[in-house]
């Protein structure tokens, strides 16, 4: 991560052309403590996974299931719990989402891209919270991080030192990604001629990847972003995404 904040430093001359090394990346000492806490986050979450994909009960179901399925079900779930409290009936109080948690639930699968959105969210609620700062800090961090990501995919020295396609998905995961937080925090957003971000590139190295892995992908710059239907966006990039 040392070559990362060079480049945000302007202590690499040649950016963004480096290989970010994803798969060993260990954290300095200073880091650490915010390390632990994401990797404390991580782990529950990877048992949370585990024990859907061992449920037994409805396996399939679980697997195809999207926004929709899941907000029905879920106001299913409530007015069950609702009903059971108007009937007296014994329940689960350990397992039962109390209202807070149920509504917040609700908003948040209410969203097209529910992590993104909560991600963009929190970039913009950093920003806003923080005048003091140049908003150029910020977008300066994205802008980099979506171009080191980009140019790794698309050359194959650096693309060929992945050991896995795990990897590889994680490295467009996180440019697209950084693409969507970018375009809400930056007033003029990622499309206009004036973005730091090569717009037409990083689709470019989408579109070079199998359909099927990046389907949801490019679906989340067509949905989740927001200047993508300003009149300051190229006609070019509009038709690369339709």
């Amino acid at each position: 991560m040392g070559n990362l904040l060079k480049v945000l430093t302007r202590e690499i001359e040649n950016y963004p052309h480096f290989f970010l090394d994803f798969e060993n990346a260990q954290p300095t000492e200073g880091e650490r403590e915010i390390w632990n806490q994401i990797s404390a986050v991580l782990q529950d979450s990877e048992s949370i996974l585990a024990d859907l994909q061992a449920y037994k009960g409805a396996g399939p179901e679980i697997r195809d299931m999207r926004n929709p399925a899941i907000q029905n079900d879920f106001s299913y779930y409530r007015r069950t719990i609702s009903r059971n409290r108007i009937n007296n009936m014994h329940l689960d109080i350990e397992n039962e989402v109390n209202n807070e948690m149920a509504n917040r639930m609700s908003l948040f699968y209410a969203e097209a891209t529910p992590m993104l959105k909560t991600l963009s969210n929190a970039t913009m609620h950093f920003v806003s919270e923080n005048k003091t700062l140049p908003i150029e800090n910020t977008t300066d961090c994205l802008s980099t991080m979506t171009s080191v990501c980009k140019v790794m995919l698309e050359t194959p020295e650096y693309r060929s030192r992945f050991t896995s396609e795990e990897t590889l998905m994680f490295c467009m995961r996180v440019m697209v990604g950084v693409i969507i937080l970018y375009d809400h925090v930056h007033p003029v957003g990622a499309f206009c001629k004036t973005s730091k971000i090569d717009m037409k590139g990083c689709i470019k190295v989408l579109k070079e990847q199998a359909p099927d892995s990046v389907e949801g992908l490019l679906n989340a710059l067509r949905f989740t972003t927001k200047h993508l239907n300003d009149e300051s966006t190229s006609k070019q990039i509009r038709a690369m995404l339709q």
